[in-house]
């Protein structure tokens, strides 16, 4: 005998709301809102919130506001906190402002996670970065020991996909293969060189496993189309 797979969502949709604002602010920590990340943000709010949703209409979320949405499962918020930090380290930059809020949701939602100190360690420092590279005008890729990020990454690892509508974010938001490296120009200058995000982000292989684990829930579990994403 056949089993019907489960496709009820896991999440309420106040709780997807404030996850959503919750990504939205970590977006906007950094003062800076690329197209591409509006784009992104607009998409999943017309597919997954309201086609009437205008993006401009959304708004950040406090931590303590965000906490209260959320609710006390623990999972969520953990699942929140680790795609907020996907959010965070997409483009391979992990600021301060970006820790600092990171922080504030941790705190707000009483989990207390230890692997984010190992994080802070690839915490981008724009003065020093500029001043030794103002020569080669190339924006250098983190190093790091190897063992440093361990504990982080396994945190990442961990989480589990559960909503259809998380899923699709992710594999959204991370790109299907490396993204090719490209300079920044202004006034037809070059600015910076910004290496492949493979080379810039030390945590690639984390985005890759969770867009993989998506793909396979969205296919598996949901028997949804995912050709899109491919």
């Amino acid at each position: 005998m056949s089993t019907i797979k489960d496709q009820s969502h896991h999440y309420t949709d106040q709780q997807i709301s404030a996850w959503l604002r919750g990504l939205l602010t970590i977006a906007w920590a950094d003062g800076h809102f690329d197209p591409e990340e509006k784009e992104l943000i607009a998409s999943l709010t017309q597919d997954e919130l309201a086609p009437s949703t205008d993006l401009d209409d959304l708004e950040t979320i406090s931590p303590e506001n965000l906490a209260k949405a959320l609710g006390d499962d623990h999972d969520t918020k953990e699942n929140f906190l680790r795609t907020a930090v996907m959010m965070a380290i997409a483009d391979g930059v992990y600021s301060k402002v970006e820790a600092d809020l990171i922080l504030s949701f941790d705190k707000a939602l009483g989990l207390d996670i230890e692997e984010l100190k190992s994080l802070e360690a690839t915490l981008w420092h724009p003065e020093k970065s500029l001043a030794d590279n103002s020569d080669s005008q190339t924006l250098p890729a983190p190093h790091h020991h190897p063992d440093l990020l361990n504990p982080i990454k396994k945190w990442l690892d961990n989480m589990d996909v559960k909503d259809p509508r998380v899923a699709r974010f992710v594999c959204k938001m991370i790109p299907p293969q490396c993204p090719f490296e490209r300079d920044i120009k202004l006034f037809g200058h070059k600015i910076v060189h910004i290496p492949p995000m493979c080379e810039l982000n030390p945590l690639y292989e984390q985005l890759v496993g969770l867009r993989f684990r998506s793909l396979s829930y969205l296919a598996d579990e949901c028997q949804e189309d995912i050709s899109e994403y491919i």
